[in-house]
């Protein structure tokens, strides 16, 4: 069997780029934002996408998830932190004037 030039040209290429960085976390999240002090809404959702362990939301949502999990979130000067496993996570937020927990459901 004869392999020409080109087939195995085709087949370095392939060898040589790099993999999706596909994290167990991506996916979208509803998340649930509760206050438990202070003056802001008493509980908002954001319906959010992480992506490659980028976290992707509206308005200004932005962040990132570790490769154990580990989540961290801006949103609008405010500022989350927590843990995901594969279906759900929670963790604390606190704004300027406000803070409380969070809690997100995989979709």
């Amino acid at each position: 069997m004869r392999i020409s030039a080109l087939s195995l040209m085709a087949l370095a290429q392939l060898l040589v780029v790099p993999a999706s960085a596909k994290t167990p976390y991506d996916g979208t999240w509803d998340v649930a934002v509760l206050s438990k002090a202070g003056s802001c809404d008493s509980s908002v959702h954001y319906r959010v996408t992480v992506q490659d362990g980028k976290v992707f939301g509206p308005g200004d949502v932005s962040g990132h998830v570790t490769s154990d999990g580990y989540v961290r979130v801006s949103i609008s000067g405010s500022y989350a932190n927590g843990q995901l496993d594969s279906q759900a996570g929670s963790g604390r937020w606190s704004a300027p004037s406000c803070s409380g927990r969070w809690k997100a459901t995989r979709q």
